[in-house]
């Protein structure tokens, strides 16, 4: 694998991970209205999911899941319906007037549970990452790519997802977010639902 192409890849996945998203919404919210430490174990979690993508992408699932809609399909609707049930958490939520200083932070690991679960509920990102890779490497893989690929997409995304918490965290962005917690909070579960809707219409 070239330099070249290493870079290429780091590229693309950079500019992945900085699209909105649910990730971006997860780890902000986190971040902003819970603590840092809830932000950037999120963030871990997304970027161990981007890994799993890649390794799956790299032994060749990917054409599994073009081969067989059925399992494609099923796994389209799992993630859908798990984004809708963190909507309607969210939703549920948004009226509770308790200012997250009171409130009892989510643990750390349930955090990084959530990033990872949040990250792997769309299985059309092994697709992305099997097309990316059947684009910029060699047919023949070497061993290594096998290590430092997978190893490329935990660093990148969840770098970034890093970078978004430890910056939303910050005083002046926890303030911004306690005065308009219930709109953001219904804004962020409208926005979730609309992704988990969008995914399971795009099921095949």
């Amino acid at each position: 694998m070239s330099a070249a192409a290493l870079l290429a890849i780091a590229g693309v996945l950079a500019l992945g991970a900085m699209s909105p998203g649910a990730s971006f919404l997860l780890v902000a919210r986190l971040a902003a209205g819970r603590s840092r430490a809830a932000g950037i174990a999120a963030a871990l979690g997304m970027g161990v999911g981007c890994a799993v993508f890649a390794l799956v992408a790299l032994l060749g699932l990917q054409a599994l899941l073009e081969r067989v809609p059925a399992l494609h399909r099923g796994l389209s609707i799992a993630g859908a319906g798990y984004l809708l049930w963190l909507a309607w958490r969210l939703w549920r939520r948004a009226p509770d007037a308790v200012a997250p200083a009171q409130q009892a932070g989510p643990q750390v690991r349930s955090a990084f549970v959530l990033g990872l679960l949040t990250q792997l509920g769309n299985p059309q990102t092994a697709l992305v990452f099997g097309s990316l890779f059947a684009t910029l490497l060699p047919p023949a893989r070497a061993a290594s790519d096998y290590v430092v690929l997978p190893l490329l997409a935990f660093a990148v995304d969840a770098l970034w997802f890093v970078l978004v918490a430890c910056v939303l965290s910050a005083p002046a962005p926890r303030r911004c977010w306690a005065r308009a917690r219930r709109p953001l909070d219904r804004a962020s579960a409208a926005l979730m639902a609309g992704l988990g809707l969008r995914l399971l219409l795009r099921a095949p």
